[in-house]
């Protein structure tokens, strides 16, 4: 087979180990180790899946030194102790064994910490309030954010830790890694003392530039010593902070400088503190590539391999940017979670198979480590499920019925051909996609359109799919299938308010998205026209993006919810750089796109009437306000569960998936089609729960079917 992109596939020397290519999968604490820090099958089963699908250099993420004062995760790796070494040996051999290089970050969150909760150190003592951050106060329900208190590391502190540090990395070469990392960067304790703004120490651990790298030099001067000045360590650090008072890239230059002097492999650029989460987490606003800038002016300075990461999604970009000179590794972490075989799909030219990641962050996310659980993605949902790979071609192959073509029906029509089975998709509209495809009209979020192209040409290459467009099938019609997966989604409604009801207009239409340049498109999308005026009713995805898209295009939006918080579920990065734009501002690093008026958002709030020019809201203390709105646009949504009613009144074999179960998100709707997929079979019997079931035990089935 012809190979592509040969600037990616070369290979590169990192101090005495020699990468086979300049793909480096950037560390990526995926949360899956066991509560004692022990190394899990999960763990290896990940990881050997990215060196399996070519991945050069991987990089375990965040494991700690230290487990009773910093854990980043609840469930991060560990090496702070001899009896995890066999683990960690296990971790190490599972990349090994398809050619890469296993590396393997070492971090303490000081801070940032997870676990434990309260105390938590740092360089300096502060109170901390982040609410996107996994080290976030908790609150219980009814409570109010007093922030975290951060309590001010002694040098006796200090000297211990670097000693855990070096035992640390000690460990990790002994179980077998090749290199050792130090995270530097994103608030963490390293960074914390590296950090202009994080660090207000008047020690000699805090100030000038050269007291606040002798942390990080100690700590790398300890690892030589202990594991030789031949094993390879590489730093990851911010080359620009985004706050003021932070590092910017004139000090990080000086800063690669200074690492490369101590003796340091390799550097991982990066960016933000935890107070900059935009930057550092950058979901779909951000453009592929945008910080290259500090990998080229870092490279000028220094002799040793640069890499760099941060929104790269395309081959094509990541060898050009390795070509022009840019960087000499490129680093991918959520998109390996999408997609583990995107370096052997590069090298072979399948660029249309790759599924790029939409940098939406709710498995990777929202999901896991913010909601103290284990990391998935949103759009592969092999994503750490060894199930997956071990999904076999259907026993019984049957007729399947997929009712709905949005996320939900594509992913379980997916699936289930895959393994053989017939599968019919009935869309009532002229396009496949569903809820996912008004993305296309909110500014920065177009990368959703990535997932619904892949997936719709994936489809498209199965011979055993067919698509039945603009048709909502009858329950009669469909009696000639095996089983039928009702994907019928959710629509909006409008609640009980007195006035002109009928002139309130659902949000479907106001995203409609208009371009004809999309292979997709079918024409006649019907999109309503609204006033310079719009209130936006409702909460969740379908309010934020509709008022996003309505701001972006100069309308003024005020939006009516009746949550105590707007929008409280939503991806918490994305609401971040949302509010700001709400606010005229924008995130850090963004090219400024204010809106030509700022966002008002009334909270624990309802709309008791709408008149012509008006509406009556009544907000969180009752009293009633008067507002002159041109339009009025619901964004309450249901489960359509019409049909499914009426299939089960029928007695056909259905079952549930996606938002007709109940309004979520693009994460729920892609498992619950996949599970589907890779569960149903001919002979499949179906729980009371109306889910298929398999591999059930010789005798229970035997029991059942006898």
């Amino acid at each position: 087979m012809k190979e592509y992109y040969k600037h990616l596939f070369e290979p590169i020397e990192i101090g005495n180990m020699v990468v086979p290519n300049r793909i480096c999968h950037v560390p990526t604490d995926i949360g899956a180790s066991y509560s004692n820090g022990e190394a899990s099958e999960r763990d290896v089963y990940h990881h050997s899946q990215l060196a399996k699908g070519g991945t050069g250099l991987i990089i375990v993420g965040a494991t700690t030194p230290e487990m009773e004062t910093g854990k980043s995760t609840v469930n991060c790796t560990a090496a702070d102790g001899d009896q995890l070494i066999p683990g960690l040996n296990r971790l190490a051999q599972g990349i090994q064994r398809y050619g890469a290089k296993a590396c393997i970050q070492l971090e303490h969150p000081g801070r940032q910490g997870a676990m434990p909760r309260y105390p938590v150190y740092s360089a300096s003592d502060m109170v901390m309030s982040m609410p996107w951050s996994q080290s976030h106060e908790i609150l219980y329900e009814n409570e109010e954010a007093k922030g975290k208190a951060v309590r001010q590391m002694s040098t006796e502190d200090i000297i211990n830790l670097v000693g855990k540090f070096s035992d640390a990395a000690w460990r990790c070469q002994a179980a077998g890694f090749d290199s050792v990392g130090l995270h530097a960067a994103h608030g963490y304790l390293i960074s914390q003392f590296m950090s202009p703004y994080l660090n207000r120490r008047t020690d000699r651990y805090g100030g000038s530039l050269e007291n606040r790298m002798r942390f990080v030099l100690e700590i790398i001067s300890s690892i030589q010593r202990k594991c030789g000045h031949e094993f390879p360590i590489i730093v990851r650090y911010s080359a620009d902070e985004w706050v003021a008072g932070g590092r910017e890239l004139d000090e990080s230059i000086k800063v690669a400088q200074i690492l490369q002097a101590a003796g340091v492999a390799a550097l991982d650029v990066s960016q933000c503190i935890q107070e900059s989460p935009g930057a550092g987490f950058d979901p779909m606003y951000y453009p592929e590539g945008w910080t290259t800038y500090a990998s080229e002016a870092i490279k000028k300075v220094v002799d040793i391999p640069v890499i760099i990461s941060h929104s790269l999604r395309t081959p094509a970009f990541c060898d050009k940017i390795i070509g022009e000179g840019l960087t000499d590794m490129v680093g991918l972490s959520r998109q390996l979670l999408c997609d583990p075989y995107w370096p052997v799909k590069a090298k072979y030219g399948k660029d249309d198979d790759i599924r790029k990641c939409i940098s939406c962050l709710t498995g990777c996310w929202q999901e896991s480590h913010m909601a103290k659980r284990q990391v998935t993605c949103a759009i592969n949902p092999a994503m750490g499920d060894e199930s997956f790979a071990k999904m076999k071609k259907a026993d019984k192959p049957c007729s399947i019925a997929v009712v709905g073509g949005g996320p939900a029906g594509m992913e379980a029509a997916r699936h289930a051909a895959l393994r053989g089975h017939e599968v019919t998709i009935f869309e009532r509209k002229g396009e496949l996609g569903g809820a996912i495809l008004g993305d296309c009209l909110v500014q920065g979020k177009e990368k959703m359109k990535w997932y619904a192209d892949w997936i719709r040409n994936q489809l498209r290459k199965l011979d055993n799919v067919k698509v039945v467009l603009n048709h909502t099938p009858s329950v009669e019609e469909l009696k000639k299938f095996d089983i039928v997966a009702n994907a019928t989604g959710a629509s909006s409604y409008v609640p009980p308010v007195f006035g002109n009801a009928e002139a309130v207009v659902p949000f479907e239409e106001v995203l409609a998205c208009p371009k004809v340049n999309c292979e997709f498109n079918p024409g006649g999308r019907k999109m309503a026209k609204v006033g310079e005026k719009v209130l936006v009713w409702g909460d969740h995805y379908a309010a934020a993006d509709t008022a996003q898209f309505l701001a972006s295009i100069g309308k003024e939006v005020t939006v009516v919810t009746e949550q105590p918080q707007f929008a409280a579920k939503v991806e918490t990065i994305h609401m971040y750089v949302a509010r700001k734009r709400f606010n005229l501002e924008e995130a850090e690093a963004l090219t400024p796109h204010p809106y030509k008026h700022k966002v008002e958002i009334l909270e624990g709030a309802t709309v008791l009437e709408v008149g012509n020019g008006k509406v009556i809201v009544q907000d969180k203390e009752f009293s009633r306000i008067e507002l002159a709105v041109d339009t009025v646009v619901t964004c309450h949504v249901k489960p359509n569960v019409e049909f499914l009613e009426e299939a089960i009144e029928a007695g056909l074999q259905i079952v549930n998936i996606g938002d007709s179960v109940r309004p979520r998100n693009l994460h729920a709707a892609v498992i619950e089609g996949a599970v589907f997929g890779k569960n149903v079979d001919g002979d499949a019997l179906t729980n009371p729960n109306n889910a298929p079931i398999n591999d059930l035990p010789i005798d229970v089935l035997e029991q059942l079917t006898r």
